[in-house]
C-alpha cells in the first residue's frame, strides 16, 4: 500500500475576492515550477485539511488548494448568498488567472468530483487530466438515497440519530426539514440539525469506523458549514440541470482521466461512477475492495497515489 507523502506546508498563501461578500483562501504547496494540480475538496462545505496536500509528489506538482465558498477559511463563514455551482465554477476560474496557470489537473472526490467535472465540462480546453474519487453526479436519486431510503437500510443505528432533530411529521423530505432548521433563527436547533447532519455522513464515509474522520465532521465549524450548504444544494438539486453530466460528458473526451471508487461506498454508490465511465470510455476505472467513500482509507489513499503518479505520464 503506497502512504500519503510527508507533510507539507504552503510556501504561499492568497486572499481572493470574488462576489460580495465572499473572500476564498487559496494556498500554494510543492515545486512552483511543477505541474499544477487543483485539490477540489467535497461536501459542498467541507473545507481543506492538511493531509489532502499529502496526495501529489511535492517534487513535481505545484499543489494548488481552496477553500470554496462559506468552507474552511474563506469568508463569510458557512454563507449561502451566492453560494451556488455555476459561482465555484466562476471562483476556479478566478484563482487559474489570478495564480498565472494556463492549464492544470483537476483532483476532486465526491462534491469534489461533481464540481471538478461541470468545471471541465464548461472549460475542457483548460483541464491536463483529471483524478476523481466517490462519484457524486448530484441527481436527485442521489441524494434520496443518502437522505431518504436507501443508506437508511444500511446504517438503521447511525439513521435513527438523523431522524431524531426532526418530528415524524416533517419525515417525509429530510433535506428540505433539515435544511429548515439550519437557516433558521433557533441557534441550538441550528446547531443541533448542523451536528446530526454531519455526523450522519461521517459514520457512514467508511468501511471501518474512522475515529479522526468524526471528530472533524463533529467540530462544531466544519459541522455548520458541511450541513448548511449542502442542505442549500441539494435541495436546490446542486443549481444543475436534469442529467446534466452525463448529458454533457462527449465534451470530456480528450482528458486523460482516472476515477477511483470504493467498491462499498455508501455515500456515493458504485452506480454513478459506473454510469459515468459508461458515458465516458477513455476514463480509467479503479474499483476499491474493501473500501468505503472516504479520502483517507487505505485502499483508496493507495489508489490515488498511484493516480497522481500514472498522471504525469500520461500528460508528459
Amino acid at each position: 500500500m503506497e502512504p500519503l507523502y510527508p507533510a507539507i506546508k504552503p510556501y504561499a498563501t492568497h486572499t481572493i475576492e470574488v462576489d460580495d461578500p465572499h473572500v476564498l483562501h487559496v494556498e500554494e504547496c510543492g515545486n512552483p515550477d511543477g505541474v499544477a494540480v487543483l485539490f477540489v475538496h467535497g461536501g459542498p462545505g467541507a473545507g481543506c485539511e492538511p493531509y489532502h496536500r499529502c496526495f501529489f509528489d511535492p517534487e513535481k506538482y505545484r499543489i494548488i488548494l481552496f477553500d470554496q465558498r462559506g468552507a474552511g477559511r474563506s469568508t463569510p463563514h458557512a454563507e449561502l448568498q451566492g453560494n451556488t455551482t455555476q459561482a465555484l465554477v466562476a471562483d476556479m476560474e478566478t484563482i487559474r488567472e489570478a495564480l498565472g496557470v494556463k492549464r492544470w489537473v483537476l483532483f476532486g472526490g465526491s462534491w469534489g468530483s461533481t464540481l471538478s467535472l461541470v468545471y471541465a465540462e464548461t472549460h475542457a480546453d483548460r483541464v491536463l487530466g483529471m483524478i476523481l474519487r466517490g462519484i457524486f453526479l448530484c441527481r436527485p436519486k442521489e441524494i434520496a438515497w443518502f437522505y431518504q431510503k436507501g443508506a437508511s437500510r444500511i446504517f438503521p443505528d447511525y439513521w435513527q440519530a438523523f431522524l431524531k432533530p426532526i418530528p415524524p411529521a416533517e419525515r417525509d423530505d429530510m433535506v428540505a426539514a433539515y435544511y429548515r432548521r439550519l437557516t433558521g433563527d433557533d441557534e441550538l436547533a441550528r446547531m443541533a440539525a448542523a451536528k446530526a447532519w454531519s455526523m450522519w455522513e461521517a459514520r457512514t464515509a467508511t468501511l471501518h469506523q474512522h475515529k479522526q474522520l468524526v471528530e472533524h465532521f463533529s467540530d462544531p465549524y466544519t459541522a455548520l458549514s458541511l450541513a448548511r450548504i449542502e442542505a442549500h444544494y441539494f435541495s436546490n438539486n446542486a443549481f444543475l440541470q436534469e442529467d446534466q453530466i452525463l448529458r454533457d460528458a462527449d465534451r470530456l473526451a480528450n482528458i486523460p482521466a482516472i476515477i477511483v471508487q470504493g467498491r462499498y461506498d455508501m455515500i456515493c454508490p458504485m452506480e454513478s461512477a459506473w454510469e459515468l465511465q459508461q458515458a465516458w470510455p477513455t476514463a480509467e476505472l479503479s474499483i476499491i475492495s474493501g473500501a468505503g467513500h472516504a479520502a483517507s482509507e487505505p485502499g483508496i489513499v493507495d489508489a490515488l497515489i498511484k493516480a497522481t503518479r500514472k498522471m504525469l505520464k500520461r500528460i508528459e
